[in-house]
């Protein structure tokens, strides 16, 4: 908005080259893998020729001592790269090439090959490779990882209740120690109890920060513009300059998160932070999990998935379904798998569980922040007579909300949710709705149901 036409210009050329040297840089890493996986296949057959006993350990050490000498990095180094490159070469020759075409960088190859490294058969790995390429092509690697493991698990061989099973059993918790007196807790565990924990501690964190700011006298004016506000627990800069600092927790999210997570481990209430009534004891973790109603009554086996990112096994979300208290109920098109609508058996809030099942994360492109932790924002200002309904309202993230709000850039709410965004060069950029994780029916004779191109 104050910015010159010789300055917008400049920032769309500067934008326009910083695209192209991406791309020759996807390029260059990709000759380089071409170069690295080349390099161990040449020393797998010296190792070969020679009837090596070791099955060319050594002979790939000569090379990664090679390359890592000449290159000034440490050969355990080189050797790791050599055999992630030939993994990728040889596995996923079809994301090589599309990274090497600059269609998609590094990061986009990384996410698809380690979401698929267990596909056993070529067939399916091309199969694979070519559906998260076409998507890898318009969006950022974090929505790419999302939608790679949901692609995956078609394709895997063992149901995943009997991976889960097996899975279950490397759970574990470890310390590491660090520097300036610090250490690191780790636990691995089953990811719904896992996100369960993590969404109490934050729901903690939050209460505490909320009653904080009661007590010091933080009002709760919202983004104005008539945008209702979900699941906020930061703070406004003008809310903040009218609060006597001295009297604030100066703890951000995270370290109130810490500090509640180490009070329940030791204590097994958080008796350092709760309230004389008990409240923070009260609070309890949630999970958002979706399942096809085909996996629920027990006639398909489509896992469920875990706040649209992680695959569930069919077990586990029937238990979470059957002590659940409420239900949405998420209708989709039978033939493209589209939202319909939302609602739910105890139907509060129908428009809020609608957008959020519909949007899954903020809207902006490349952002994947959850949308139940987004503001729910008015393309067209409710002040200016936008309408409160799903045609007009989406998540966004607080900070892609204030950048909507508070710089040049524009977005247009077309029809399905399509969001089309237009910078101040005048680029463009279209977001899609996530695809429903749901199943699609063609015809009559048919065979059954079945995943959605997606």
């Amino acid at each position: 908005m104050d910015a010159t036409i010789e300055q917008v210009d400049a920032l769309g050329a500067l934008t326009e080259s910083v695209v192209e040297i991406e791309r020759t840089i996807s390029s260059l890493q990709a000759a380089r893998d071409g170069m690295l996986a080349v390099g161990a296949r040449l020393a797998l057959q010296v190792a070969q020729q020679a009837g090596h006993p070791d099955f060319g350990d050594l002979a790939l050490r000569t090379v990664a001592a090679e390359f890592g000498a000449a290159l000034r990095v440490s050969d355990r180094t080189v050797q790791r790269r050599m055999a992630a490159a030939s993994f990728l070469v040889e596995r996923f020759p079809s994301v090589w090439q599309a990274q090497g075409a600059g269609r998609i960088t590094a990061n986009h190859a990384r996410v698809i090959v380690d979401a698929g490294e267990h596909l056993q058969n070529p067939a399916d790995r091309d199969a694979y490779s070519t559906q998260l390429i076409d998507y890898a092509e318009s969006e950022s690697p974090n929505r790419v990882a999302r939608l790679a493991r949901r692609v995956a698990e078609r394709f895997q061989p063992r149901p995943l209740e009997d991976r889960h099973r097996d899975a279950r059993e490397q759970r574990h918790v470890w310390v590491n120690d660090l520097t300036d007196g610090m250490a690191e807790l780790g636990l691995l565990g089953p990811a719904t109890l896992v996100h369960g924990a993590y969404d109490r501690l934050t729901q903690m964190a939050q209460s505490v920060q909320r009653a904080d700011a009661e007590l010091a006298g933080v009002g709760s004016a919202g983004l104005g513009h008539g945008d209702a506000t979900v699941n906020s627990g930061t703070e406004r800069p003008d809310q903040a300059s009218t609060v006597d600092q001295d009297s604030r927790d100066p703890r951000t999210i995270d370290q109130a998160r810490c500090d509640l997570a180490l009070d329940l481990l030791l204590t097994g209430t958080p008796a350092g932070h709760d309230t004389p009534g008990g409240l923070l004891a009260a609070i309890t973790g949630n999970v958002s999990i979706t399942v096809p109603v085909l996996t629920l009554i027990g006639q398909d086996t489509t896992p469920a998935e875990l706040d649209g990112t992680t695959p569930i096994d069919p077990a586990t979300a029937k238990t979470l379904a059957g002590a659940a208290s409420g239900w949405d109920r998420i209708l989709t098109h039978p033939i493209t798998g589209a939202i319909l609508t939302v609602d739910r058996y105890r139907p509060t809030a129908d428009l809020k569980r609608h957008l959020q099942a519909r949007d899954q994360r903020c809207r902006f492109p490349t952002c994947g922040m959850p949308a139940r932790d987004s503001d729910l924002d008015h393309t067209r200002d409710a002040a200016h007579g936008g309408p409160t309904t799903h045609t007009n309202l989406g998540a966004l993230c607080r900070r892609h909300h204030t950048l909507k709000h508070h710089t040049p850039w524009h977005v247009q709410h077309l029809h399905g949710g399509i969001y089309t965004w237009t910078s101040p060069t005048g680029r463009t950029y279209t977001d899609h709705p996530p695809p429903q994780h749901t199943v699609t029916f063609t015809d009559d004779t048919d065979s059954g149901p079945h995943p959605p191109p997606w």
